[in-house]
């Protein structure tokens, strides 16, 4: 499978104005990195990322895509052989892991990130357990009685037949 995207980052002249503005309209949490001079951005689920202030004045402001690769090096190597202009050819991210970031021939700014903290490989396929035995079958259970057939009942005794109150009429 090919390499995923795995974070972004803004590079912008105002830090902190980008902070108020993505946190009043996204749901973002912002955990603060003074000694790197950075902001790392926690979305929750997905891919996250980062801000921080531009590495050089002419820089636009602009976000750049990281993209996860084995060897930050090799990768940085491969594309300036394909015509990508570097800018970052290996920076350390103590702790965390090593970058790269290069203009692609077409212009476009691209990073490439290695884990300090790889994930571990996907698991492989576990055999299923074997099957269960199936349950032994249940003896049918033996047949009830026929129940008696019910006696008719004796017929309900007439109550006595009472004669309608009549009612008197009214004067006027």
């Amino acid at each position: 499978m090919g390499n995923p995207f795995v974070h972004l980052d803004l590079s912008t002249s105002d830090p902190v104005a980008a902070k108020q503005f993505y946190g009043a309209v996204f749901d973002w949490k912002f955990l603060e990195f003074p000694q790197m001079n950075w902001t790392g951005i926690d979305v929750g689920k997905g891919v996250g990322g980062g801000l921080g202030p531009k590495q050089d004045p002419q820089q636009p402001t602009s976000w750049t895509a990281y993209v996860a690769v084995d060897d930050v090096r090799a990768t940085m190597s491969k594309a300036a052989e394909n015509g990508a202009t570097v800018i970052v050819p290996y920076m350390e991210v103590p702790g965390m892991g090593w970058l790269g970031v290069f203009v692609d021939p077409q212009g476009g700014t691209i990073g490439v990130w290695q884990s300090a903290n790889p994930t571990p490989p996907e698991a492989e396929e576990v055999e299923e357990a074997p099957a269960k035995k199936p349950a032994a079958k249940k003896k049918p259970a033996p047949a009830k009685k026929k129940a008696a057939p019910a006696k008719k009942a004796a017929p309900a005794k007439k109550k006595p037949a009472t004669k309608p109150v009549a009612k008197k009429k009214k004067k006027r």
